[in-house]
């Protein structure tokens, strides 16, 4: 087994359907996912907005997850308009996304609150997809890795038990840009993020925790992300919302040469 692979020793690929979709074209999406051939060697979340939830977890293959996009920070209540974890966890939806960049930089999340929502759905038996990243403006400002560790952080400081955690690498300036980091730039940053873990965290929690990537993923260009020794996986966008290619970008792994 691969010790970057998480407790289920499989790559891991997510797709986040961000506010898109109909009744229409959603049953269409998954039928095509439940026709795809996907190796068995891949662990596959499908995350579509809250209306659309029930009706995923009753009708997509047994072969993908559901994760909810978002989650509230604390418990159900009068807070109007929010999602409370065990209510998801109630609707046998495991997973939750958070700390998005769309959230951090529209809704002003800081780093903080997004740790404190990740802490908040472990305890509620959520696992999480924390995702991190920069600017353009940040990368080439030479900001980068103090942002970066600033996201880490704010997750590090709240999350005590990394085991159900998966860190999702997302630069801002390549989320639906089209611009893609190369696999370079992408295999720099996720190493620096594994020596993060093993520095502020646990040699445990760095070898173990899977560190994925998000930013204009395809199926032109997952095969040679996949190549990379830290890239586990992939956050993908508007590539998810066709099944043919999803089911590409999640076979990418497969075809890398051992």
């Amino acid at each position: 087994m691969d010790v970057r692979m998480g407790s289920t020793g499989k790559f891991f690929v997510g797709g986040n359907w961000k506010a898109n979709g109909t009744k229409e074209s959603v049953s269409k999406l998954v039928s095509g996912l439940n026709s795809a051939e996907i190796t068995s060697d891949v662990e596959v979340i499908v995350a579509p907005i809250f209306l659309h939830l029930p009706y995923v977890v009753d009708h997509i293959d047994s072969r993908y997850q559901v994760s909810a996009q978002n989650c509230w920070v604390g418990r159900a209540g009068a807070y109007t308009g929010e999602i409370a974890p065990e209510q998801l966890a109630d609707m046998s939806i495991p997973w939750v996304i958070l700390g998005h960049s769309e959230r951090r930089s529209l809704l002003k999340e800081s780093n903080d609150f997004v740790g404190a929502k990740a802490a908040n759905a472990l305890a509620h038996g959520l696992k999480v997809i924390a995702c991190i990243g920069e600017t353009l403006e940040q990368r080439e400002s030479g900001q980068m890795y103090d942002v970066l560790e600033g996201q880490l952080k704010g997750v590090a400081d709240s999350v005590s038990s990394w085991e159900d955690v998966v860190v999702a690498y997302e630069p801002v300036w390549a989320i639906g840009t089209g611009k893609v980091a190369t696999p370079e730039q992408a295999q720099e940053v996720h190493a620096y993020i594994r020596k993060w873990l093993g520095d502020k965290v646990s040699q445990d929690v760095s070898s173990a925790t899977r560190i994925i990537y998000g930013g204009s993923v395809n199926d032109q260009n997952a095969a040679e992300l996949a190549n990379k020794e830290d890239v586990d996986g992939f956050l993908v966008g508007g590539a998810s919302l066709k099944a043919d290619a999803f089911a590409t970008i999640c076979n990418a792994r497969a075809k890398v040469p051992a």
